[in-house]
């Protein structure tokens, strides 16, 4: 037997309940404390935690209360054209009853619906999801549509530029409330037209029907078939439906909405899913739609045949006003249905969805069923709380009733005039001529002047009930004549805590040759927008409020978002005049607040670091280790993600320099000192007393590799940060070059005399372009991030200089964690090669070189981004394949200047290791010399770069003023793909 959860309530839940019984299947509703009647219909039902339309939007609880069931029918309104929703249905192993996930995303998109109406040729209207302001000027009056849902809900038309943004917010708010999305967007707005929509099943047309009488866009009579529609009309409508339907091949009920004019047509929305209105194409074609539903669900055809059989007419019965039914009669008859889920006694509250019934009302034709209607709505008695009968009556017997468009029924004289509910909410207060109306803790003033007040306090009232009669028709009350200069008492003080500045503190921080962390802050962005300034330590058990604030503005930590030269980037910087910029409590969350901003908008973060690690004076909290913060977690999680800028400058300890190291790059003043321990970590371990400038100076943090850059001050620290934040926004459009013939002379002809590398780089990247990383740690390899014709790369060039050239392990793990850094980030590498090969001999092996060495084999052999190969002078063994990324074959572009030379290993070497017998034949000492040196000449021309050419082991020997054609032309062509998530796990810290 087949089961059923209903994930809805009110009359659909009772009307899906019906036919899944039906079918013999069982069912299990849900359903809150405030709204319980349609649950005793249900084999099953459970109860949702909280009241009001918030409990039918939790997916959790709904997945949880379909235990046990195979289907879950979302009925209409709440989540029914949720996509996500219906993903997490499938996940859990439920069939959603519906489209599936992909296609009720398209469909329940309204964008994306335009969008494909454009697509099959179905017309649509002018509309925007942004600029609005604009929109409105060229357009004129507009629609306020929410993107999700349906209903009427997060809908407003504006006619004056003024009412535009107040609109646009307010169907934010009801858009988020109704469906959990706030998105909204505008079209223009089309008027008189009628409301024609099509309904469907599968790609299958089951007729069509007239919803254009309805009131603030809620609809109230529908019309089935539409009359008075032009045979031809309705033959484009359908087919324009069914074309939607066939382009998504759509599968189970649907609707595709039109407005009609005299001279056009156009596509207003689809809706995937079951319609409050289908009860009409139900009476004129024999059809139950739910059960066609519920079987092509359970992928059983459900029989579609059908002949046409007279009109249908739809009236929806709305409650006016909260309260207990005590008297509910509905009228009964041939040719009335009417569906609801009310009763005597049943307490109608504005909580949810004002529909109380549905009228139903079917004939021969449509005179027949539209007198049928009109004695139904006769016959319908309710008391108790307040309808919209009495007006349903009126509108009925309208004589212009069957040639409505929408704005027929707002645009009707109405005998109730006067002031109404601007909200809906309860009223709090009748004083003064003025009622007040409380909706979401907000209170709404309305003047109802000399009018009979028709309203009690502590009742509950709909928007636009009737508050009174004989009145005027007043709006809330608006305050004029403000001083727009006046600072308010709440406002002062919200300003006054907005006072960060400590003279006394800033002149210290002066006098010590530092500055804030607002200044700094203030030196790297501009726009800065700072995030949980006012929060103080927590420490209110051992301090009072005043002191907190006094001496711990920010909780040491200034965070925000602000823009570097330009370009959006989170900027955290501890405040060592706060507690010696040490990790409280409060300071921990707002950094687990930005690098979760830093990681959901893909932002570069800059972090400057100075403090002392853990806090542990904090006092207002229930922790007892401390080691479930989240911080370190989260920061080095961004690793690989977006670029990481450390700053050191004075103190550095503990958890302050473990996210130092986080970072792809450290940058720190010639003051710094950085240690995973501070002093009295050190002594605490019994390690020794030492100075905090003994623990980590920068003539050990820089050799060792820790310091990537190290700078004179914070000035220059913050310099060389927006420097390096450029690399990874992408091409300049303006640069200079020095004279690139300058690289014909840079290599020594003495083929044995060393030369300074750094002049081939200055000279072959934009003029001040060359950023290097790591100078004093790995030597024998530069890294350096440039540019060539304005765009990025990363650089990697032997030294020549430092141990000829060759390659040990210092200088491997150095060029291995910078390619990992050039491929997370999508920067081209250039390498330019000059060295003997790997170090070797016994004291490089104490180094564990068979490991780093080859890690960087293994880096550049696993680099995604275009990769090209200059080789300056040496190309000799292991050493030069690992400057290729393991051959020369594997580089985009592997060429040579003239000065090349090539070889399994060093020339000298080669000939002592392969000659050795014959040399060694030789006695005298200087024939010998002679002999050898011959042999290297003889090695050195079979080697050269003309010759390895010559047997196309590389791409070609070219002028080294030519090296930055190859550069631009080859490895700069590239566009980086857009990617959403890492590229690479993480980033190598070393």
């Amino acid at each position: 037997m087949s089961t059923l959860l209903v994930a809805n309530r009110g009359e659909v839940a009772v009307r899906v309940l019906r036919a899944a019984a039906d079918l013999g299947w069982r069912t299990t509703a849900v359903f809150t404390d405030d709204d319980p009647g349609h649950a005793g219909l249900a084999d099953r039902a459970v109860r949702l935690r909280g009241e009001g339309p918030a409990s039918y939007l939790d997916v959790d609880q709904l997945l949880a209360a379909a235990e046990g069931c195979r289907f879950v029918h979302p009925g209409y309104g709440f989540l029914s054209e949720n996509a996500e929703f219906a993903r997490r249905c499938a996940e859990a192993g439920l069939t959603f009853v519906g489209p599936p996930p992909e296609v009720l995303g398209l469909l329940g998109d309204k964008l994306s619906a335009r969008a494909l109406a454009t697509e099959v040729g179905v017309p649509v209207l002018a509309g925007a999801t942004s600029n609005f302001e604009e929109f409105f000027k060229a357009h004129g009056a507009v629609m306020v549509k929410a993107v999700s849902g349906g209903g009427g809900k997060g809908m407003r038309v504006v006619r004056r530029l003024m009412d535009l943004t107040p609109a646009v917010e307010r169907c934010r708010a009801e858009a988020l409330a109704a469906f959990g999305d706030g998105s909204v967007y505008v079209e223009e707005l089309l008027t008189p037209a009628r409301h024609i929509e099509v309904q469907l099943v599968g790609t299958t047309v089951l007729g069509d029907r007239d919803c254009s009488l309805q009131s603030g866009h809620q609809k109230l009579v529908e019309i089935a078939p539409a009359p008075g529609l032009d045979p031809g009309l309705r033959a484009e409508l359908h087919e324009a439906a069914a074309a939607i339907a066939r382009a998504v091949r759509y599968t189970g009920l649907g609707t595709v909405e039109f407005l009609v004019t005299p001279t056009r047509y156009v596509f207003l929305e689809a809706n995937p899913r079951l319609q409050v209105e289908h009860t009409v194409t139900e009476e004129v074609t024999g059809l139950d739609l739910v059960r066609a539903q519920l079987l092509l669900a359970a992928e059983v055809e459900p029989d579609l045949t059908h002949t046409p059989r007279g009109a249908a007419i739809q009236v929806r019965v709305n409650l006016a006003s909260a309260g207990r039914l005590s008297t509910f009669a509905p009228p009964t008859g041939p040719g009335i249905r009417v569906d609801t889920h009310a009763h005597p006694g049943f307490r109608a509250g504005l909580g949810f969805d004002a529909l109380l019934a549905k009228v139903i009302a079917h004939g021969d034709d449509l005179g027949t069923a539209l007198r049928r209607a009109q004695r139904a709505l006769g016959e319908f008695d309710v008391d108790g709380a307040a309808t919209n009968l009495g007006f349903l009556r009126g509108l009925l017997d309208h004589p212009d009733l069957l040639s409505a468009h929408t704005g027929f029924v707002d645009e009707l004289p109405r005998e109730d005039r006067g002031p109404r509910a601007p909200v809906q909410g309860t009223v709090v207060a009748i004083e003064n001529g003025t009622v007040v109306v409380e909706a979401m803790k907000m209170q709404h003033v309305v003047t109802v002047g000399d009018g009979r007040v028709l309203v009690e306090v502590g009742e509950t009232v709909a928007e636009g009930t009737l508050l009174a009669d004989g009145g005027t028709d007043a709006t809330e009350e608006k305050t004029v004549d403000v001083d727009l200069d006046e600072i308010r008492p709440d406002l002062a003080e919200t300003m006054a805590r907005h006072d960060f500045s400590r003279p006394a503190a800033e002149a210290k921080r002066h006098a010590q040759g530092h500055r804030t962390a607002r200044e700094n802050i203030a030196d790297l962005c501009t726009d800065f927008v700072e995030y949980g300034g006012l929060a103080i330590a927590a420490q209110r058990r051992r301090r009072s409020l005043d002191e907190l604030v006094e001496r711990t503005p920010a909780d040491g930590m200034v965070a925000g978002v602000g823009l570097v030269d330009g370009h959006r980037t989170v900027a955290l910087s501890y405040d060592y005049a706060v507690m010696a910029g040490t990790q409280g409590m409060r300071n921990h969350a707002k950094k687990d607040r930005m690098f979760a901003l830093a990681e959901d908008q893909r932002l570069p973060v800059v972090l400057f670091a100075e403090g002392g690690g853990g806090r542990p004076g904090d006092t207002d909290h229930g922790v007892v280790s401390g080691l479930d913060c989240m911080a370190f977690h989260l920061f080095a999680k961004l690793s690989g993600l977006v670029p990481l800028v450390g700053i050191a400058s004075g103190r550095c300890f503990a958890g302050n320099a473990v996210l130092l190291g986080t970072c792809d790059v450290v940058i720190a003043t010639r003051d710094a000192t950085i240690g995973m321990g501070g002093p009295a970590m050190i002594e605490g371990g019994g390690l020794g007393v030492f100075r905090p400038e003994e623990v980590g100076p920068m003539s050990v943090q820089v050799p060792n590799g820790v310091v990537d850059v190290a700078v004179a001050d914070e000035a220059e620290a913050v310099e060389v940060a927006k420097k390096y934040l450029s690399y990874f926004h992408g091409p300049v459009d303006t640069w200079e070059a020095p004279d690139q013939r300058i690289l014909r002379h840079a290599v020594p002809e003495n083929r044995v005399r060393a030369y300074d590398v750094r002049t081939v780089i200055d000279t072959l990247a934009d003029t001040w372009s060359v950023l290097e990383l790591r100078r004093e740690f790995g030597r024998g390899i530069v890294t350096a991030l440039v540019r060539v014709e304005g765009k990025p790369l990363g650089l990697i060039a032997n030294d020549p200089s430092v141990l000829g050239g060759a390659i040990d392990a210092d200088a491997a793990d150095k060029a291995a964690r910078f390619l990992q850094l050039c491929d997370a980030f999508d920067l081209p590498v250039l390498s330019l090669c000059d060295t003997p090969g790997f170090m070797v001999g016994p004291q490089a092996e104490r180094t564990a070189t068979v490991r780093h060495l080859t890690r960087m084999l293994v880096g550049g052999a696993n680099l995604s981004v275009p990769f090209g190969l200059v080789v300056l002078r040496k190309a000799y063994g292991l050493g030069a394949q690992a400057m290729a990324a393991g051959s020369l074959k594997v580089p985009r572009f592997a060429v040579s200047w003239p000065s090349g030379e090539f070889g399994p290993m060093g020339l000298e070497g080669a000939v002592k290791l392969g000659f050795k017998r014959e040399l060694d034949g030789i006695e005298d000492p200087a024939q010998r010399r002679e002999a050898f040196e011959a042999m290297v000449a003889a090695a050195y021309e079979h080697g050269k770069a003309l010759n390895v050419a010559s047997a196309f082991e590389i791409d070609d020997v070219i002028d080294p003023a030519e090296t930055r054609r190859w550069v631009t032309t080859q490895l700069l062509v590239d566009t980086p793909p857009k990617r959403d998530g890492k590229k690479r796990p993480f980033v190598d810290t070393w």
